[in-house]
């Protein structure tokens, strides 16, 4: 009987830390994206900044140059932050709602709130960046 509640709790166990991982599958995906960026617009490599923008973005911004000048103009402190770590994330169907505070290399503390969607294909791209010159907020 012992030997048949240890399989059966094993079991739960593993089926339990599937479910979680899954769960924290698009949030991992949504950060390592966002950390990939992020290096880009370090790098000045507008290509692979560019490459994690979504359609509707690319549609916005129909080529790498025209993308990385708004970056610079309008995301000054995405395009190069003094620091950053990710706060709070959210899973909203196909979407992902991620929390990235940033110390500006000028000292300001900004909050980027990226809305990341999932493609056809099933990859996800940063469909846009929502800038508070704040600490965190209540809720994403």
């Amino acid at each position: 009987m012992f030997r048949t509640f240890a399989i059966a709790l094993g079991l739960t166990t593993q089926l339990f830390t599937a479910c979680a991982s899954r769960a924290d599958e698009p949030v991992d995906t949504a950060r390592a994206i966002i950390q990939e960026q992020i290096a880009a617009f370090l790098h000045d490599d507008a290509e692979t900044a560019y490459s994690f923008a979504s359609p509707e973005i690319r549609g916005k911004f129909p080529d790498k140059a025209a993308f990385f000048d708004m970056v610079k103009r309008s995301y000054r402190p995405v395009y190069r932050p003094g620091n950053f770590a990710f706060g709070r994330s959210k899973v909203v169907g196909d979407q992902v709602l991620q929390e990235v505070l940033i110390s500006a290399p000028d000292g300001k503390d900004w909050t980027a709130i990226y809305q990341l969607v999932k493609q056809p294909d099933g990859s996800y791209k940063i469909n846009g960046v929502m800038m508070l010159q704040a600490a965190p907020g209540p809720a994403i």
